[in-house]
Protein backbone atom coordinates (compact mmCIF):
# COMPACT_ATOMS: atom_id res chain seq x y z
CA UNK A 1 0.00 0.00 0.00
CA UNK A 2 1.58 3.75 -1.34
CA UNK A 3 1.67 6.68 0.96
CA UNK A 4 -2.04 8.07 -0.60
CA UNK A 5 -3.95 4.99 -0.31
CA UNK A 6 -2.35 4.67 3.23
CA UNK A 7 -4.01 8.22 3.87
CA UNK A 8 -7.12 7.73 1.89
CA UNK A 9 -7.68 4.55 4.01
CA UNK A 10 -7.06 6.40 7.52
CA UNK A 11 -9.75 9.16 6.16
CA UNK A 12 -12.20 6.27 5.53
CA UNK A 13 -12.22 4.76 8.84
CA UNK A 14 -12.39 8.23 10.64
CA UNK A 15 -15.17 8.86 8.61
CA UNK A 16 -16.79 5.43 9.98
CA UNK A 17 -15.88 6.20 13.31
CA UNK A 18 -17.15 9.31 13.57
CA UNK A 19 -20.42 8.48 11.95
CA UNK A 20 -20.61 5.34 14.30
CA UNK A 21 -20.25 7.78 17.44
CA UNK A 22 -23.00 10.22 15.87
CA UNK A 23 -25.36 7.47 15.03
CA UNK A 24 -24.63 5.46 18.49
CA UNK A 25 -24.97 8.72 21.26
CA UNK A 26 -28.06 8.01 21.98
CA UNK A 27 -27.30 3.80 22.88
CA UNK A 28 -26.47 4.02 26.71
CA UNK A 29 -26.88 0.86 28.27
CA UNK A 30 -28.04 0.62 31.96
CA UNK A 31 -31.24 2.38 33.43
CA UNK A 32 -32.26 5.88 32.31
CA UNK A 33 -32.69 8.37 35.78
CA UNK A 34 -36.50 8.83 36.30
CA UNK A 35 -37.07 11.02 39.33
CA UNK A 36 -38.14 9.42 42.54
CA UNK A 37 -41.75 10.40 43.77
CA UNK A 38 -42.72 11.07 47.54
CA UNK A 39 -45.76 11.11 49.51
CA UNK A 40 -46.74 13.81 51.02
CA UNK A 41 -49.94 15.09 52.87
CA UNK A 42 -52.32 17.88 51.45
CA UNK A 43 -51.54 20.24 54.31
CA UNK A 44 -50.04 20.43 57.76
CA UNK A 45 -51.48 18.86 60.77
CA UNK A 46 -49.56 22.09 63.19
CA UNK A 47 -51.63 24.70 60.89
CA UNK A 48 -53.71 26.82 62.28
CA UNK A 49 -56.82 28.03 59.27
CA UNK A 50 -59.07 30.01 61.48
CA UNK A 51 -58.25 33.57 63.64
CA UNK A 52 -57.50 32.62 67.68
CA UNK A 53 -56.10 34.88 70.10
CA UNK A 54 -52.30 34.15 69.85
CA UNK A 55 -50.42 37.59 68.55
CA UNK A 56 -49.06 35.25 66.25
CA UNK A 57 -49.94 32.23 64.12
CA UNK A 58 -49.14 30.27 61.20
CA UNK A 59 -51.16 30.12 58.23
CA UNK A 60 -51.09 27.84 54.76
CA UNK A 61 -50.20 31.05 52.57
CA UNK A 62 -47.77 31.07 49.89
CA UNK A 63 -44.14 30.99 52.42
CA UNK A 64 -42.22 33.56 51.71
CA UNK A 65 -38.90 32.61 53.01
CA UNK A 66 -36.08 34.31 51.07
CA UNK A 67 -35.11 36.93 54.10
CA UNK A 68 -36.96 35.59 56.42
CA UNK A 69 -34.64 37.17 59.38
CA UNK A 70 -35.87 40.54 58.49
CA UNK A 71 -39.47 39.67 59.87
CA UNK A 72 -38.05 39.89 63.24
CA UNK A 73 -37.36 43.71 62.13
CA UNK A 74 -33.95 43.48 64.19
CA UNK A 75 -31.55 45.25 62.37
CA UNK A 76 -28.75 43.29 64.26
CA UNK A 77 -29.86 39.98 63.65
CA UNK A 78 -29.72 41.33 59.85
CA UNK A 79 -26.45 42.22 60.00
CA UNK A 80 -25.23 38.99 61.61
CA UNK A 81 -26.98 36.89 59.24
CA UNK A 82 -25.47 38.79 56.08
CA UNK A 83 -22.35 38.88 57.64
CA UNK A 84 -22.06 34.97 58.34
CA UNK A 85 -23.47 34.38 54.57
CA UNK A 86 -20.43 36.13 53.22
CA UNK A 87 -17.93 34.39 55.63
CA UNK A 88 -19.03 31.28 57.39
CA UNK A 89 -16.82 28.66 56.68
CA UNK A 90 -19.32 26.01 56.21
CA UNK A 91 -20.79 27.87 53.56
CA UNK A 92 -17.00 28.49 52.42
CA UNK A 93 -16.48 24.33 52.72
CA UNK A 94 -19.45 23.54 50.44
CA UNK A 95 -18.35 26.22 47.91
CA UNK A 96 -14.98 24.07 46.98
CA UNK A 97 -17.04 20.77 47.08
CA UNK A 98 -18.28 22.36 44.18
CA UNK A 99 -15.67 23.00 42.72
CA UNK A 100 -14.31 19.57 43.45
CA UNK A 101 -17.43 18.28 41.37
CA UNK A 102 -17.10 20.48 38.23
CA UNK A 103 -13.50 19.74 38.12
CA UNK A 104 -14.42 16.02 38.50
CA UNK A 105 -16.55 16.47 35.69
CA UNK A 106 -13.99 17.86 33.52
CA UNK A 107 -11.89 14.40 34.71
CA UNK A 108 -14.66 12.43 33.01
CA UNK A 109 -15.66 14.23 30.50
CA UNK A 110 -11.90 14.17 29.24
CA UNK A 111 -12.47 10.50 28.17
CA UNK A 112 -14.74 11.69 25.51
CA UNK A 113 -12.09 13.34 23.40
CA UNK A 114 -8.64 11.51 21.70
CA UNK A 115 -6.20 11.06 24.01
CA UNK A 116 -2.73 12.63 22.18
CA UNK A 117 1.03 12.31 23.98
CA UNK A 118 4.20 13.18 22.59
CA UNK A 119 7.80 11.92 23.26
CA UNK A 120 11.18 12.53 22.62
CA UNK A 121 14.11 10.50 23.09
CA UNK A 122 18.13 10.89 22.41
CA UNK A 123 20.84 7.63 22.70
CA UNK A 124 24.16 7.12 22.66
CA UNK A 125 25.42 3.74 22.06
CA UNK A 126 28.89 2.22 22.40
CA UNK A 127 29.05 -0.59 20.94
CA UNK A 128 30.64 -4.19 22.62
CA UNK A 129 33.78 -5.60 22.18
CA UNK A 130 35.48 -1.70 21.17
CA UNK A 131 37.96 -1.12 24.05
CA UNK A 132 39.44 2.47 22.32
CA UNK A 133 39.37 4.71 19.17
CA UNK A 134 41.84 2.42 17.41
CA UNK A 135 39.20 -0.33 16.66
CA UNK A 136 37.73 1.79 13.99
CA UNK A 137 34.31 1.38 15.68
CA UNK A 138 32.88 4.68 16.74
CA UNK A 139 29.74 5.10 19.27
CA UNK A 140 26.49 5.59 17.75
CA UNK A 141 24.05 8.44 18.44
CA UNK A 142 19.77 7.81 18.27
CA UNK A 143 17.34 10.63 18.12
CA UNK A 144 13.47 9.70 17.99
CA UNK A 145 10.64 11.91 18.36
CA UNK A 146 7.07 11.67 17.89
CA UNK A 147 3.31 11.32 18.81
CA UNK A 148 0.81 8.77 19.94
CA UNK A 149 -2.87 9.48 19.96
CA UNK A 150 -5.96 6.74 20.98
CA UNK A 151 -9.42 7.35 20.50
CA UNK A 152 -11.61 5.61 22.59
CA UNK A 153 -15.75 5.52 20.88
CA UNK A 154 -18.06 5.96 23.71
CA UNK A 155 -19.99 3.27 21.83
CA UNK A 156 -21.94 2.19 24.32
CA UNK A 157 -21.95 4.79 26.70
CA UNK A 158 -19.95 4.29 29.50
CA UNK A 159 -17.77 7.34 29.29
CA UNK A 160 -21.25 9.19 28.87
CA UNK A 161 -22.86 7.69 32.08
CA UNK A 162 -19.96 9.04 34.01
CA UNK A 163 -20.41 12.68 32.83
CA UNK A 164 -24.03 12.20 33.72
CA UNK A 165 -23.31 10.71 37.13
CA UNK A 166 -20.81 13.89 37.75
CA UNK A 167 -23.13 16.81 36.30
CA UNK A 168 -25.61 15.05 39.38
CA UNK A 169 -22.84 15.29 42.01
CA UNK A 170 -22.52 18.75 40.48
CA UNK A 171 -26.27 19.15 41.49
CA UNK A 172 -25.99 17.63 44.41
CA UNK A 173 -22.92 20.08 45.72
CA UNK A 174 -25.10 22.90 44.40
CA UNK A 175 -27.74 21.44 46.68
CA UNK A 176 -25.16 21.25 49.47
CA UNK A 177 -24.43 25.28 49.43
CA UNK A 178 -28.27 26.19 49.68
CA UNK A 179 -28.23 23.55 52.86
CA UNK A 180 -25.62 25.33 54.30
CA UNK A 181 -27.19 28.69 53.73
CA UNK A 182 -30.54 27.48 55.70
CA UNK A 183 -28.20 26.13 58.23
CA UNK A 184 -26.16 29.13 58.99
CA UNK A 185 -28.90 31.59 59.13
CA UNK A 186 -30.69 29.52 61.35
CA UNK A 187 -27.60 28.74 63.22
CA UNK A 188 -27.27 32.68 63.82
CA UNK A 189 -30.54 33.65 64.21
CA UNK A 190 -30.64 30.75 67.25
CA UNK A 191 -27.56 31.88 69.07
CA UNK A 192 -28.75 35.66 68.89
CA UNK A 193 -32.16 34.52 70.11
CA UNK A 194 -30.42 32.87 72.85
CA UNK A 195 -28.01 35.96 73.75
CA UNK A 196 -30.94 37.75 74.08
CA UNK A 197 -32.95 35.41 75.82
CA UNK A 198 -30.25 34.97 78.76
CA UNK A 199 -29.45 38.84 78.69
CA UNK A 200 -33.36 39.27 79.94
CA UNK A 201 -33.04 36.10 82.18
CA UNK A 202 -30.29 38.36 83.70
CA UNK A 203 -32.66 41.66 84.04
CA UNK A 204 -35.04 39.84 85.72
CA UNK A 205 -32.37 37.87 87.82
CA UNK A 206 -30.86 40.91 88.84
CA UNK A 207 -34.96 43.26 89.47
CA UNK A 208 -35.73 40.25 91.70
CA UNK A 209 -32.62 40.36 93.42
CA UNK A 210 -32.75 43.93 94.03
CA UNK A 211 -36.49 43.32 95.54
CA UNK A 212 -35.43 40.40 97.76
CA UNK A 213 -32.31 42.38 99.08
CA UNK A 214 -34.87 45.03 100.03
CA UNK A 215 -37.24 42.42 101.92
CA UNK A 216 -33.75 41.02 103.87
CA UNK A 217 -33.29 44.48 104.83
CA UNK A 218 -36.35 45.01 106.32
CA UNK A 219 -36.34 41.31 107.97
CA UNK A 220 -33.21 42.59 109.74
CA UNK A 221 -35.05 45.56 110.74
CA UNK A 222 -37.42 43.49 112.32
CA UNK A 223 -35.68 40.85 113.82
CA UNK A 224 -33.42 44.21 115.66
CA UNK A 225 -36.80 45.57 116.73
CA UNK A 226 -37.66 41.91 118.36
CA UNK A 227 -40.55 41.38 116.05
CA UNK A 228 -39.19 38.22 114.22
CA UNK A 229 -36.64 35.26 114.57
CA UNK A 230 -33.18 34.68 113.44
CA UNK A 231 -34.87 32.27 111.09
CA UNK A 232 -36.79 34.55 109.31
CA UNK A 233 -33.75 36.44 108.65
CA UNK A 234 -31.39 33.09 107.75
CA UNK A 235 -34.51 32.65 105.20
CA UNK A 236 -34.65 35.91 103.70
CA UNK A 237 -30.01 35.62 103.29
CA UNK A 238 -30.77 32.29 101.61
CA UNK A 239 -32.97 33.60 99.43
CA UNK A 240 -30.83 36.35 98.27
CA UNK A 241 -28.23 34.17 97.73
CA UNK A 242 -30.07 31.70 96.15
CA UNK A 243 -31.03 34.31 93.52
CA UNK A 244 -27.47 35.74 93.32
CA UNK A 245 -26.15 32.60 92.55
CA UNK A 246 -27.95 32.66 89.01
CA UNK A 247 -26.92 35.41 87.72
CA UNK A 248 -23.01 34.14 86.97
CA UNK A 249 -24.51 31.14 85.20
CA UNK A 250 -26.57 33.22 82.97
CA UNK A 251 -24.04 35.73 82.37
CA UNK A 252 -21.22 32.61 81.09
CA UNK A 253 -24.48 31.33 79.15
CA UNK A 254 -24.53 34.70 77.41
CA UNK A 255 -21.36 35.08 76.79
CA UNK A 256 -20.79 31.88 74.92
CA UNK A 257 -23.80 32.07 73.01
CA UNK A 258 -21.79 35.62 71.29
CA UNK A 259 -18.42 33.31 71.22
CA UNK A 260 -20.90 31.05 68.91
CA UNK A 261 -22.05 34.05 66.83
CA UNK A 262 -18.02 34.94 66.40
CA UNK A 263 -17.25 31.68 64.99
CA UNK A 264 -20.51 31.05 62.62
CA UNK A 265 -19.10 34.62 61.34
CA UNK A 266 -15.31 33.19 61.21
CA UNK A 267 -13.74 34.96 63.25
CA UNK A 268 -12.09 35.13 66.80
CA UNK A 269 -14.54 34.23 69.70
CA UNK A 270 -14.33 37.35 71.65
CA UNK A 271 -14.34 38.98 68.80
CA UNK A 272 -17.94 40.47 69.10
CA UNK A 273 -17.86 40.99 72.51
CA UNK A 274 -17.89 44.67 72.91
CA UNK A 275 -20.77 45.02 70.23
CA UNK A 276 -23.22 42.30 71.51
CA UNK A 277 -22.60 42.58 74.84
CA UNK A 278 -25.27 45.02 75.72
CA UNK A 279 -28.20 44.24 77.00
CA UNK A 280 -31.00 44.74 74.55
CA UNK A 281 -34.78 42.38 74.51
CA UNK A 282 -35.77 39.94 72.65
CA UNK A 283 -37.08 40.43 69.16
CA UNK A 284 -40.63 40.40 68.75
CA UNK A 285 -41.89 37.35 66.98
CA UNK A 286 -43.90 37.98 63.66
CA UNK A 287 -47.34 38.14 63.68
CA UNK A 288 -47.88 35.63 60.80
CA UNK A 289 -45.43 32.68 60.05
CA UNK A 290 -47.23 31.47 56.40
CA UNK A 291 -45.77 28.01 55.70
CA UNK A 292 -47.19 26.97 52.46
CA UNK A 293 -48.03 23.26 51.56
CA UNK A 294 -46.31 20.41 52.23
CA UNK A 295 -46.05 19.70 48.37
CA UNK A 296 -43.77 22.75 48.32
CA UNK A 297 -40.82 21.22 50.39
CA UNK A 298 -39.76 18.53 47.80
CA UNK A 299 -39.04 21.80 45.61
CA UNK A 300 -37.82 24.10 48.68
CA UNK A 301 -35.50 21.72 50.92
CA UNK A 302 -31.91 21.52 49.98
CA UNK A 303 -31.60 18.76 51.65
CA UNK A 304 -34.00 16.53 49.47
CA UNK A 305 -32.54 18.40 45.96
CA UNK A 306 -29.04 16.99 47.10
CA UNK A 307 -30.82 13.33 48.10
CA UNK A 308 -32.39 13.33 45.09
CA UNK A 309 -29.08 14.08 42.68
CA UNK A 310 -27.50 11.33 44.84
CA UNK A 311 -30.12 9.01 43.14
CA UNK A 312 -29.23 10.10 39.71
CA UNK A 313 -25.48 10.08 40.58
CA UNK A 314 -25.85 6.28 41.61
CA UNK A 315 -27.88 5.38 39.08
CA UNK A 316 -25.73 6.59 35.98
CA UNK A 317 -22.82 4.40 37.65
CA UNK A 318 -25.10 1.35 37.05
CA UNK A 319 -24.36 2.47 33.27
CA UNK A 320 -20.92 2.92 33.50
CA UNK A 321 -20.62 -0.45 35.11
CA UNK A 322 -22.70 -2.30 32.46
CA UNK A 323 -20.56 -0.98 29.89
CA UNK A 324 -17.37 -3.15 30.88
CA UNK A 325 -19.78 -5.99 29.58
CA UNK A 326 -19.34 -5.04 25.91
CA UNK A 327 -16.20 -4.55 23.70
CA UNK A 328 -14.15 -1.01 23.30
CA UNK A 329 -13.41 0.21 20.07
CA UNK A 330 -10.96 2.60 19.83
CA UNK A 331 -8.54 3.99 17.42
CA UNK A 332 -4.79 4.25 17.53
CA UNK A 333 -2.37 5.79 15.44
CA UNK A 334 1.65 7.10 16.00
CA UNK A 335 3.83 8.92 14.18
CA UNK A 336 7.94 8.59 14.48
CA UNK A 337 10.88 10.58 13.39
CA UNK A 338 14.20 8.49 13.55
CA UNK A 339 17.44 9.13 12.94
CA UNK A 340 21.52 9.31 13.84
CA UNK A 341 21.59 12.77 12.74
CA UNK A 342 19.57 15.45 14.36
CA UNK A 343 19.57 17.66 11.47
CA UNK A 344 17.40 15.16 9.57
CA UNK A 345 15.50 13.68 12.57
CA UNK A 346 12.15 15.57 10.50
CA UNK A 347 13.32 14.67 6.83
CA UNK A 348 11.01 12.82 5.38
CA UNK A 349 13.19 9.70 5.31
CA UNK A 350 13.10 9.70 9.14
CA UNK A 351 9.24 9.32 9.36
CA UNK A 352 7.52 6.46 10.38
CA UNK A 353 3.81 6.03 10.78
CA UNK A 354 0.54 3.54 12.12
CA UNK A 355 -2.64 3.95 11.71
CA UNK A 356 -5.64 0.89 12.80
CA UNK A 357 -8.69 -0.04 15.08
CA UNK A 358 -8.33 -1.75 18.21
CA UNK A 359 -11.16 -3.84 19.44
CA UNK A 360 -11.06 -5.02 23.52
CA UNK A 361 -13.72 -7.06 24.75
CA UNK A 362 -13.05 -8.95 28.14
CA UNK A 363 -14.37 -12.27 27.86
CA UNK A 364 -13.63 -13.97 31.00
CA UNK A 365 -13.24 -11.70 34.16
CA UNK A 366 -14.70 -13.82 36.89
CA UNK A 367 -18.04 -12.21 37.45
CA UNK A 368 -16.21 -8.84 38.40
CA UNK A 369 -18.20 -7.02 36.12
CA UNK A 370 -22.02 -8.53 37.24
CA UNK A 371 -20.63 -7.93 40.81
CA UNK A 372 -20.20 -4.54 40.20
CA UNK A 373 -22.97 -3.84 38.43
CA UNK A 374 -24.83 -5.90 41.14
CA UNK A 375 -22.61 -3.26 43.58
CA UNK A 376 -23.77 0.19 41.81
CA UNK A 377 -27.41 -1.20 41.94
CA UNK A 378 -27.19 -1.90 45.68
CA UNK A 379 -25.70 1.94 45.94
CA UNK A 380 -28.85 3.00 43.87
CA UNK A 381 -31.08 1.64 46.45
CA UNK A 382 -29.37 2.82 49.13
CA UNK A 383 -29.10 6.15 47.64
CA UNK A 384 -33.46 5.97 47.53
CA UNK A 385 -33.97 4.90 50.44
CA UNK A 386 -31.67 7.65 51.56
CA UNK A 387 -34.36 9.72 49.73
CA UNK A 388 -37.25 8.54 51.50
CA UNK A 389 -35.70 9.27 55.18
CA UNK A 390 -35.00 12.54 54.32
CA UNK A 391 -38.08 13.38 52.64
CA UNK A 392 -39.95 12.14 56.02
CA UNK A 393 -37.35 13.74 57.98
CA UNK A 394 -37.95 17.18 56.68
CA UNK A 395 -42.01 16.62 57.28
CA UNK A 396 -41.30 15.67 60.82
CA UNK A 397 -39.20 18.51 61.76
CA UNK A 398 -42.18 20.86 59.86
CA UNK A 399 -44.54 19.44 61.85
CA UNK A 400 -42.56 19.43 65.62
CA UNK A 401 -42.03 23.10 64.71
CA UNK A 402 -45.33 23.68 64.11
CA UNK A 403 -46.75 21.92 67.29
CA UNK A 404 -43.85 23.53 69.36
CA UNK A 405 -44.78 26.94 68.34
CA UNK A 406 -48.46 26.49 68.49
CA UNK A 407 -48.34 25.00 72.16
CA UNK A 408 -45.45 27.68 73.47
CA UNK A 409 -48.02 30.38 72.84
CA UNK A 410 -50.88 28.35 75.34
CA UNK A 411 -47.18 27.79 77.32
CA UNK A 412 -46.40 31.50 77.49
CA UNK A 413 -50.25 32.94 78.00
CA UNK A 414 -50.07 30.81 80.96
CA UNK A 415 -46.75 32.06 82.19
CA UNK A 416 -47.63 35.68 81.67
CA UNK A 417 -51.09 35.27 83.59
CA UNK A 418 -48.92 33.73 86.32
CA UNK A 419 -46.45 36.64 86.75
CA UNK A 420 -49.59 38.92 87.04
CA UNK A 421 -51.14 36.72 90.00
CA UNK A 422 -47.15 36.34 91.70
CA UNK A 423 -46.63 40.24 91.70
CA UNK A 424 -49.80 41.04 93.43
CA UNK A 425 -49.04 37.88 95.93
CA UNK A 426 -45.64 39.66 96.72
CA UNK A 427 -47.49 42.99 96.85
CA UNK A 428 -50.19 41.47 99.26
CA UNK A 429 -47.48 39.25 101.27
CA UNK A 430 -45.32 41.79 101.97
CA UNK A 431 -48.23 44.42 102.89
CA UNK A 432 -49.38 41.16 105.56
CA UNK A 433 -45.66 40.42 106.89
CA UNK A 434 -44.71 44.25 107.46
CA UNK A 435 -48.31 44.51 109.84
CA UNK A 436 -47.56 41.52 111.82
CA UNK A 437 -50.84 39.02 109.97
CA UNK A 438 -48.42 36.83 108.28
CA UNK A 439 -45.18 34.93 108.66
CA UNK A 440 -42.00 35.03 106.78
CA UNK A 441 -42.40 31.78 104.82
CA UNK A 442 -45.17 33.47 102.72
CA UNK A 443 -43.37 36.25 101.80
CA UNK A 444 -40.48 34.29 100.55
CA UNK A 445 -42.79 31.34 98.94
CA UNK A 446 -44.40 34.44 96.87
CA UNK A 447 -40.90 36.01 95.74
CA UNK A 448 -40.29 32.62 94.59
CA UNK A 449 -42.87 32.08 92.73
CA UNK A 450 -42.67 35.51 91.50
CA UNK A 451 -38.79 34.81 90.04
CA UNK A 452 -39.51 31.72 88.80
CA UNK A 453 -42.45 32.49 86.77
CA UNK A 454 -40.91 35.82 85.33
CA UNK A 455 -37.56 33.92 84.36
CA UNK A 456 -39.98 30.83 82.50
CA UNK A 457 -41.93 33.92 80.59
CA UNK A 458 -38.93 35.43 79.00
CA UNK A 459 -37.37 31.76 78.42
CA UNK A 460 -40.82 31.28 76.72
CA UNK A 461 -40.52 34.28 74.99
CA UNK A 462 -37.16 33.26 73.86
CA UNK A 463 -38.86 29.78 73.02
CA UNK A 464 -41.60 31.04 70.77
CA UNK A 465 -38.72 33.46 68.57
CA UNK A 466 -36.69 29.74 68.40
CA UNK A 467 -39.87 27.53 67.02
CA UNK A 468 -40.18 30.59 64.47
CA UNK A 469 -36.59 30.14 63.43
CA UNK A 470 -37.00 26.18 63.34
CA UNK A 471 -40.13 26.38 61.25
CA UNK A 472 -38.25 28.77 58.82
CA UNK A 473 -35.31 26.17 58.64
CA UNK A 474 -37.51 23.06 58.59
CA UNK A 475 -39.18 24.78 55.52
CA UNK A 476 -35.59 25.26 53.79
CA UNK A 477 -36.03 29.13 53.97
CA UNK A 478 -32.71 31.30 53.45
CA UNK A 479 -31.50 30.47 49.95
CA UNK A 480 -31.95 32.12 46.34
CA UNK A 481 -30.78 31.67 42.97
CA UNK A 482 -28.35 29.07 41.64
CA UNK A 483 -25.12 28.39 42.66
CA UNK A 484 -22.58 29.92 40.76
CA UNK A 485 -19.19 28.92 42.15
CA UNK A 486 -19.70 31.50 45.47
CA UNK A 487 -22.15 31.32 48.26
CA UNK A 488 -23.37 35.09 48.46
CA UNK A 489 -26.97 33.66 47.24
CA UNK A 490 -29.62 35.29 49.22
CA UNK A 491 -27.91 38.65 49.80
CA UNK A 492 -27.48 41.31 47.27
Amino acid sequence: MNKKTAWRATIILLAVAMSSAVLLNGCMVGPDFRPPGANVPAAWTGVLETPTAHPSMTTSQPAALTHWWQKFHDAQLTALVEQAINANLDLQLAEARLRQARAARGVVAGGLWPAVNSSATYQRTHPPGTTDAASGVRDQDLFQTGLDAAWELDIFGGIRRNVESANANIQAAQAGIRDALVSVAAEVALNYMQLRGFQQQIVIAQNNLKAQQHTAEITRQRFAAGFVSALDVANANAQVATTASQIPVLETSAQQAIYALSVLLAQPPAALLQELSATQPLPITPPEVPVGLPSDLLRRRPDIHQAEAQIHAATAQIGVATADLFPKFSLTGSLTYQSNVLQNLLSGASRSWSFGPALSWPIFQGGSIRSNIHVQEALRDQAFITYQKTVLTALQEVENALIAFDKEWEHSKALNDAVVANRKAVDLSMQLYTQGQTDFLSVLEAQRSLYASEDALVQSTRNTATDVIAIYKALGGGWEGEPSGGVALCCG
